[in-house]
């Protein structure tokens, strides 16, 4: 899937129930550089989602029995990962601009290339979903609005989301998919490609929207479709047709923001 080493996730119910519908101002958001529809819409569910506190902020999260902790300021990042082996070492991970070590019982460890990498690519992966939509202001984004799409009787801006070769990763191939509330402006579902391993594509829908600290944190039903399809864009119109199977739930524990 795609991970970008610059470095995860509403049912519809709360966007419309509890969201003050936003007039969508161009003017305003062309005024701050953003001049396609695509970027205007994304600026919106920044703000929407208090995503501008990220890039200041420390962020600390359970998922799957694992700790993650993001800490961002003035352009500089690191992220970490705490766990326990099954033989009850304790492995610390972080991940800096400069790279990635790894700790065992304090103890640092010497890592291949290969180990290093797959490494920082899990650690991106699981930040980057869960502090979405922050990361659509990088700048190897590309966006494409594709008009509007209904999903259980509410209307979305439907946005397309590729990646330059420069600065997009190793996976710059992979596509996502953004559908942002029409009046609330919350990203309540998302959908991506991937190509590795054979390649697949999933589908999220969130739900348990939570507000800490100003930050709007969600998790995901995670679904597949149910024959190989790899075109995102058609995922709204599977989801609402039955064409999609439940995988698993993607939920964030304990989350923190400092």
């Amino acid at each position: 899937m795609k991970l970008i080493l610059f470095l995860l996730p509403l049912l519809f119910l709360f966007s419309c129930s509890n969201s003050k519908e936003k007039k969508f101002d161009e003017k305003a958001f062309a005024e701050k550089g953003e001049t396609d529809k695509a970027g205007q819409i994304i600026e919106q569910a920044l703000e929407r989602h208090g995503s501008q506190k990220v890039a200041h902020s420390k962020i600390s999260f359970d998922f799957r029995g694992t700790h993650y902790i993001s800490t961002r300021e003035d352009g500089k990042f690191t992220y970490e990962r705490i766990f326990t082996e099954k033989a009850g070492n304790k492995m610390h991970d972080i991940l800096t601009n400069a790279g990635l070590t790894r700790t065992r019982n304090g103890e640092l460890l010497s890592l291949n290339a290969k180990d290093s990498a797959a490494y920082a690519n899990s650690i991106n992966s699981v930040i980057y979903f869960a502090l979405l939509p922050y990361f659509l202001k990088d700048f190897a984004v590309q966006k494409e609005y594709l008009g509007e799409a209904t999903i259980k009787d509410q209307v979305y801006h439907k946005i397309k989301v590729t990646f330059k070769q420069e600065g997009g990763g190793k996976d710059f191939q992979d596509q996502f998919m953004y559908w942002i509330h029409k009046k609330g402006f919350t990203m309540d579902y998302l959908a991506y490609n991937f190509h590795t391993d054979g390649g697949g594509a999933r589908f999220r829908e969130a739900y348990n929207i939570r507000d800490v600290k100003g930050l709007r944190f969600a998790d995901y039903v995670n679904y597949k479709p149910k024959e190989r399809n790899l075109n995102i864009e058609e995922f709204d119109r599977l989801f609402q047709q039955d064409g999609l199977v439940v995988l698993s739930k993607i939920e964030t524990e304990n989350v923190q923001v400092k």
